[in-house]
């Protein structure tokens, strides 16, 4: 999930090594360690948040590029990733909306290539919904099988060219592989020199399939100090936020196909649930 084949690989380098030597144990601490200040397991409040962006799904609003749509089907940047191609909708497909539940659908297409489906809260820097703080939270079930991988994230946009920082939160991605966990990843991404790119990640254990058996919420409350990481609105982990100030996060949903894993058992098709995503502000004006 992000601009260019090297980085990608070098994103998928960072994640998956260390989730397979760790056999997907906890993994890091966060930009230089520190207190957690809050014990892990702490549900989140959000009496007096107001919501700024609420998808409930009751139709859908997409288009392959925006600019008067709430969603795009494509990230900003244009690029897919993985090994399906993230189409525009179409009848049915790859998205549909029914009882509020948004579906989207990976397939494997007659002429033997993979097509599935991605929505992004915005088209571009400067359009679209974005926000530099607040939380960010999607219910969701996912699907199961090898080859799987849906994924919730935060991408900072910034302009092109400008050699601003950007930061990417990975809310949730599941390797559907490893049915009993899913990675979060907060990354700090340096456009003028990938290899000052800096990730956290944690890896968190889940009772194995029940990420496909029910639904669960997934969420990123984004501070200033913090990016606090909550499971069904309980906390599991967090870091320190860059010491800047950030940029819009676009928010982006997707349900990929490998992620540096084998796609031949992979299910066809395969289909994510989403009940909604939902935007609280700040609880502090940064």
């Amino acid at each position: 999930m992000t601009m260019s084949i090297s980085a990608i690989v070098e994103r998928l380098r960072q994640r998956i090594i260390p989730a397979v030597a760790g056999s997907f144990a906890a993994l890091g601490v966060g930009w230089g360690g520190g207190a957690l200040g809050a014990a892990p397991g702490d549900g989140i409040d959000l009496e007096g948040r107001a919501v700024i962006f609420n998808e409930e799904f009751d139709h859908l609003s997409v288009s392959p590029h925006g600019p008067d749509t709430v969603w795009s089907a494509h990230t900003p940047w244009g690029g897919d990733f993985g090994d399906a191609t993230f189409r525009d909708k179409e009848p049915g497909l790859p998205f549909s909306v029914r009882d509020g539940i948004l579906r989207i659908e990976m397939r494997h297409t007659a002429d033997g290539k993979w097509q599935s489906g991605l929505l992004s809260s915005a088209p571009g820097f400067g359009s679209g919904f974005t926000a530099p703080y607040g939380y960010f939270e999607m219910r969701a079930r996912l699907p199961a099988g090898d080859g799987v991988w849906p994924a919730f994230w935060l991408e900072e946009l910034t302009p092109t060219g400008s050699g601003k920082h950007a930061l990417e939160v990975d809310i949730i991605e599941h390797y559907g592989r490893f049915p009993a966990a899913y990675n979060v990843t907060v990354t700090e991404r340096n456009p003028a020199n990938s290899r000052e790119n800096h990730s956290e990640m944690h890896t968190q254990a889940v009772p194995k399939g029940s990420l496909s058996q029910a639904f669960h919420t997934y969420g990123a409350d984004v501070t200033p100090q913090w990016v606090i990481v909550y499971f069904d609105r309980r906390e599991i982990w967090r870091t320190p936020t860059p010491p800047r100030p950030l940029a819009g996060l676009d928010v982006l949903v997707d349900l990929g196909l490998g992620g540096g894993w084998p796609i031949d058992k992979t299910p066809s098709p395969s289909i994510m649930e989403v009940d909604y995503v939902r935007v609280y502000q700040s609880r502090k004006a940064p």
